[in-house]
């Protein structure tokens, strides 16, 4: 099933409240499971507990959409927001591309390496990317992301994929000034809006493979970003079992697991977002994920 997390346009200014679970039936159509599964007025603690394979969530949202009875919205006249609106961890994974070590000229990492945004960075499809002050140099990054379905603490790489819920689109953006200027990633990675995710999860049974899967980067219509993610140096297992010795993973944490080449900083020259251009993070069963950039005013 693909799910998306919605709420009446009229709704939107106010953070954290009046979400509501969908399923696509198509991509026009939403089946509204919020009646039928969870209470009316979600929370954001309360959207989740969808990503929980512990609950009941996936059976009865299965049987509701299979029932026919729900009720039904149209994709135009709601405002779908970022899959999990607001995470408890957003955990991105540096140089886990083959052919983007290559691009870098950096040395083949011998373990993961991690770092995070804030969940302040989290943007929905159609959202704009927000230009942050004294930031000239912001990057693009087509990204796989894992969303956790089951608490994780020091798991062993045969069970790995048992803690997974789905895989979204994400774009890891990055000032690339502040990020080299501060000798460490944080604040270049973490700006408000950094973190565009979705428009909906696919459960793991609708990926066949997430290690084969075509993942592309289009800015203003011209693909920059064109790989697999047959490329990934540290597959999903690895990276659920790596993380999970140190931190506690949790239903609806997120993993963005790395970007293929093609980023702006290393190409000749550079290229960087601007006010007015169109993000497109594309990657096969997991639909668009589409931002404007708008300068910050």
């Amino acid at each position: 099933m693909k799910f998306v997390v919605f709420r009446n346009p009229s709704t939107q200014n106010r953070p954290y409240a009046n979400y509501r679970i969908g399923a696509m039936a198509d991509e026009e159509t939403i089946f509204d499971l919020t009646p039928s599964v969870l209470p009316l007025g979600l929370t954001s603690d309360e959207v989740l507990r969808c990503y929980d394979l512990e609950t009941d969530f996936l059976k009865f949202a299965s049987e509701a959409v299979a029932g026919g009875k729900l009720p039904v919205v149209k994709r135009d006249d709601v405002k779908i927001e970022a899959p999990v609106p607001r995470p408890s961890k957003i955990i991105c994974i540096g140089l886990n591309y083959l052919d983007h070590v290559t691009e870098s000229g950096a040395e083949i990492p011998k373990a993961p390496l991690i770092f995070s945004k804030f969940n302040t960075c989290v943007a929905a499809s159609e959202d704009s990317i927000v230009l942050p002050v004294g930031g000239v140099q912001v990057d693009f990054e087509a990204e796989l992301a894992v969303i956790i379905g089951r608490r994780a603490k020091n798991i062993e790489l045969k069970n790995a994929m048992d803690h997974v819920f789905g895989y979204t689109n994400f774009n890891d953006v990055s000032a690339r000034d502040m990020q080299f200027a501060d000798g460490q990633w944080q604040r270049g990675k973490s700006c408000d809006t950094f973190a565009p995710f979705g428009e909906f999860v696919a459960t793991k049974d609708e990926i066949a493979d997430p290690h084969s899967l075509k993942i592309q980067f289009r800015l203003n219509g011209d693909t920059m970003q064109d790989s697999s993610t047959n490329q990934l140096i540290f597959k999903i297992p690895e990276l659920i079992e790596y993380l999970s010795r140190s931190i506690t993973l949790e239903p609806g944490d997120v993993i963005a697991t790395g970007t293929p080449p093609g980023v702006g900083f290393a190409r000749k020259p550079p290229i960087f977002l601007k006010d007015g251009d169109v993000c497109e993070v594309e990657i096969a069963g997991l639909g668009i994920l589409i931002n404007g950039v708008v300068k910050n005013v």
